[in-house]
């Protein structure tokens, strides 16, 4: 099965579509313009700096048109992208790009320092920089871009089981992984998403997630491209920004972290902007706190619920827009071509109510990690992908994450699921987040220490947070500690870093 170029079609068919809206950087692309200009860096790749199918690009630069360029460009060339988290340090990028040794690296300029701390520690051929200043031994990527034939390359034939990028896992458990998405991954994800919001080339969507995540990079993307639609990239969140880009641009669909969600729903002037053009707000990257789900309910905005990983392309639930608020808490149903289980540790498939491992197979998932045939072997078993996520279905087939299984601890004897507590935490009017971890008791083995991050202008104590849970949980689920934080520590992905949390409490204890 070869991989047809989803942009090159549309712009065969609606050339002076608008494709793509930077507000950022002023660039704006129809999809013959996005073809024509994809096209160019594929050349280049290929003709000037003699990349061959399979080799991969490495690119570290902030969201942007041209970011979906370079994306393209590589489908078209047959190379392979990977991408990289502009947060991490030095040694962190070291090690991915030692791990995915790149033969090319397209940077943009404001991380020149990074890069040139780099060049000695990793084994890269190729520079190319995103800016005005000219790269030492290396390609200016307007350049580029001039240097390449729009003409001048024929696609590969590709397979769903070729490589497209490779994302690396956030690493909250340990080292970062590099997953392997393919074109087939992609593909599916444009399918399923596509699907269940409805999506058509009449659509307008707004990308504010990091690019270089798969929540980003693909999630909504893929199936705005996949069908013709319109996507806006906003180069990085601010409230009012966000808010006015939706209402310039009559965006209809986009998908926000809880965090984000959290942060609009302080933000004053909210009601003052008209956000009547949007259909479909999607939520994902961690759990949604119900109460938020009924905040924005009483607003008239539905936010839909979804669950993905990195390792599934990304998408594998999202609820529908008719039970987002009766099944608050909930992620839906599978999208389509997914098919999930719930199962024990003993692998055995369990029934409603029941929590166990999320198992996922179909299209969407990944085919392995790079380098990495042990975490691949213990990730991708029997056909399913094990994902590390406890979950359940209800009798009416909705599912609920209910926590990562390494997440969960054991307080005498029984289990504690921190997502359960953190949402009764969450309910306090004067907080605005939590996190809840287990940690050693000579008593109980382990017990729960909330982390919490209190409003603007409110008080809140340790005594209160505890009297809150009260009656609203076991006893044994109730937190026996309570520190509070100005902010919760997150990936890019947004999700809490739980590690660093546990190694907080270690160090204090110590």
């Amino acid at each position: 099965m070869y991989h047809f170029d989803w942009i090159k079609r549309h712009a065969e068919r609606t050339p002076d579509k608008l494709a793509l809206v930077d507000p950022h950087s002023g660039l704006e692309l129809t999809y013959a313009q996005f073809d024509r200009r994809a096209s160019r860096l594929a050349s280049f790749f290929v003709d000037k700096l003699a990349l061959q199918p399979g080799d991969r690009v490495s690119i570290l630069a902030g969201n942007s048109a041209d970011y979906y360029v370079v994306l393209m460009a590589c489908a078209k060339a047959g190379v392979i992208l990977n991408t990289l988290n502009w947060r991490l340090a030095v040694p962190e990028l070291e090690y991915i790009l030692n791990d995915c040794q790149p033969r090319a690296l397209i940077y943009e300029s404001e991380f020149a320092v990074t890069v040139d701390a780099l060049r000695t520690r990793i084994d890269c051929q190729h520079f190319v920089v995103m800016g005005d200043e000219a790269v030492a031994g290396g390609w200016r990527y307007d350049d580029a871009l001039a240097a390449g034939d729009p003409n001048g390359v024929v696609a590969p034939c590709l397979r769903y089981e070729d490589t497209w990028c490779i994302l690396y896992t956030s690493g909250t458990t340990g080292r970062p992984k590099g997953a392997q998405v393919t074109y087939g991954n992609f593909f599916y994800n444009a399918i399923g998403m596509g699907q269940a919001i409805d999506l058509t080339s009449q659509d307008v969507n707004l990308n504010v997630l990091p690019t270089f995540h798969a929540g980003g990079l693909g999630l909504y993307a893929g199936p705005t491209f996949h069908a013709g639609g319109t996507l806006v990239v906003m180069r990085a969140f601010d409230a009012a920004g966000l808010l006015g880009l939706i209402e310039q641009w009559r965006v209809s669909a986009l998908l926000l972290v809880p965090s984000i969600y959290l942060m609009l729903s302080q933000f004053p002037d909210f009601d003052r902007y008209d956000l009547s053009s949007v259909r479909s707000w999607a939520s994902g990257g961690s759990s949604l706190p119900p109460a938020l789900v009924k905040q924005y309910a009483s607003k008239g905005i539905v936010i839909q619920q979804g669950f993905g990983m990195t390792e599934t392309g990304p998408t594998v639930f999202i609820i529908d827009r008719d039970n987002a608020v009766r099944k608050a808490g909930s992620v839906g149903k599978p999208v389509l071509h997914t098919e999930v289980t719930i199962r024990d540790r003993d692998g055995n498939v369990l029934g409603p109510n029941q929590v166990g491992e999320l198992c996922v197979r179909g299209g969407n998932v990944t085919t392995g990690y790079l380098n990495r045939p042990e975490a691949t072997a213990e990730a991708l078993r029997d056909g399913w992908l094990h994902s590390g996520d406890a979950a359940m279905f209800d009798d009416e087939g909705f599912y609920t994450i209910v926590d990562r299984w390494k997440d969960m601890f054991i307080s005498g004897g029984e289990n504690v699921y921190p997502a359960e507590v953190e949402n009764v935490i969450y309910e306090h009017p004067a907080v605005a987040e939590a996190a809840v971890v287990g940690v050693p008791d000579p008593k109980w083995q382990e017990v729960g220490r909330a982390f919490v991050v209190v409003k603007a202008g409110q008080t809140l104590s340790e005594e209160e947070v505890i009297a809150w849970c009260q009656g609203k949980l076991a006893r044994y689920k109730i937190p026996k500690s309570v520190v509070f934080l100005d902010v919760l520590p997150r990936t890019a992905a947004g999700k809490v870093l739980k590690r660093d949390l546990r190694e907080w409490s270690e160090d204090t204890r110590s």
